[in-house]
């Protein structure tokens, strides 16, 4: 198989996602696995779940894409009495030529920061499922297209902290991916605390050095070249067995449907190409997995009643499911 340094696109693509790593990095530290995913969902034109508790950097690493990204972009905090309208839009009635008009929501952007987003109720969170499978928005009847590209850094706190719903099931297999953002080891936390606290005044993130370098004409040709990526049939039926491996697993009440399967691919497609190669090798489903299918399934209750946790349970999926040889 010819490698990618042979395609001047392929690899110009993957010199551009390093520059733009790199400007994200200007403020992210220590999360390097992390930005990792972000990346990956930006090629594959996927949605993003980022978990945590407070303070880990969850909203910093969304500012810090926005900004690295030349193109528009709107955060919404999400609160228990936020509405459906406050994101999405309403039609209004003009008091001088007495018709209605549609005041558009913080949703048409191409980049949506919902911080917090269990803090809402589940019907101010359904107003994203049509825009974030579809790309539109639907308003008095009529359709409104969202700009492209167009991807949806959600951040929410784990289900257990005071204050949260649990998203609905049909919103969470809308996500490409859920990352999961953990306390830093001693010396990172150092270092974050050090690029915190030089020369910013207050609480204000440390942005200043994330330049930005790529624009939306950029974004959607590089989305372009990942979707091109080659796929060997080995391949999606890899993806395929470790979705449906999900199934029955003891200790999960609920498998991985098909979007488990294509998130997987698209994913692998992704990683491919920050790796500048043209094609995917059986590891880069593998160490994306558990980012594509853990918010796609959920506990049995004799295993919620034992204190097991997902990521465990789906690290054993991943481990006895066997990878085709390359």
């Amino acid at each position: 198989m010819n490698t990618a340094n042979e395609s001047p696109a392929l690899e110009r693509a993957a010199e551009l996602m390093a520059r733009l790593r790199s400007s994200i990095g200007q403020a992210m530290v220590a999360q390097e696995a992390v930005v990792e995913q972000v990346l990956i969902a930006l090629l594959a034109s996927g949605h993003v779940l980022i978990e945590g508790v407070p303070g880990l950097g969850k909203t910093l690493l969304m500012r810090a894409l926005a900004q690295a990204l030349a193109i528009t972009h709107a955060r919404v905090q999400f609160t228990p009495d936020l509405m459906p309208s406050d994101i999405t839009g309403r039609a209004v009635l003009d008091s001088k030529t007495q018709e209605l008009r549609v005041v558009r929501g913080p949703v048409f952007t191409h980049i949506l920061l919902a911080d917090e987003i269990n803090r809402a109720p589940a019907k101010t969170q359904s107003a994203l499922l049509e825009v974030m499978q579809e790309g539109q928005v639907s308003i008095e009847g009529e359709t409104h297209v969202l700009p492209r590209p167009f991807l949806v850094l959600a951040t929410q706190n784990p289900v257990e902290t005071e204050g949260t719903y649990p998203l609905p099931e049909a919103q969470l297999d809308r996500f490409l991916l859920k990352i999961n953002i953990d306390y830093p080891d001693a010396e990172a936390e150092s270092a974050v605390v050090v690029r915190a606290t030089a020369g910013q005044p207050g609480d204000q993130l440390p942005l200043a050095g994330v330049q930005a370098c790529l624009d939306s004409r950029t974004v959607l040709a590089l989305q372009q070249i990942t979707a091109r990526q080659r796929v060997d049939a080995s391949i999606v039926d890899y993806a395929v067995r470790l979705t449906r491996a999900t199934r029955d697993w003891p200790g999960l009440a609920l498998g991985a449907g098909p979007r488990g399967a294509i998130a997987l691919v698209r994913a692998a497609r992704a990683a491919a190409l920050l790796a500048a190669r043209d094609y995917v090798v059986p590891d880069d489903v593998k160490r994306f997995a558990l980012a594509a299918l853990q918010h796609r399934v959920s506990l049995a209750p004799d295993a919620l009643l034992e204190g097991r946790r997902v990521a465990d349970l789906m690290r054993d999926v991943i481990d006895s499911v066997p990878a085709p040889r390359e």
